[in-house]
């Protein structure tokens, strides 16, 4: 398999478990009342899935972006030798107070 999509799914299956723990806290937390109504509804359980799918992608693509940018090789000069430099603040001519 090549090494991309092993990363892709590596980081698939992170993301979605992560949103079925943010699931479960909201559904626990009962977050807006959201546990409330996953818990008493007939269709609380479709709620729930699509809670988890839903979430599962977001997560997913936040996780393999994060992934992704931390593979950045960057090349470009980093850190160097300050040198203060002298510089003269000159002000605005006040009216004198009396």
């Amino acid at each position: 398999m090549p090494q991309l999509i092993r990363l892709y799914i590596t980081n698939v299956a992170i993301g979605f478990g992560l949103a079925a723990a943010f699931v479960a806290l909201l559904i626990w937390q009962d977050v807006a009342g959201v546990g409330h109504l996953v818990m008493q509804s007939d269709m609380g359980i479709v709620a729930a899935l699509m809670l988890w799918v839903f979430h599962g992608v977001l997560f997913a693509g936040v996780q393999f972006a994060i992934a992704v940018m931390a593979m950045a090789d960057d090349d470009a000069p980093r850190g160097g030798r300050l040198i203060p430099i002298r510089v003269e603040a000159g002000s605005k001519a006040a009216k004198p107070r009396r």
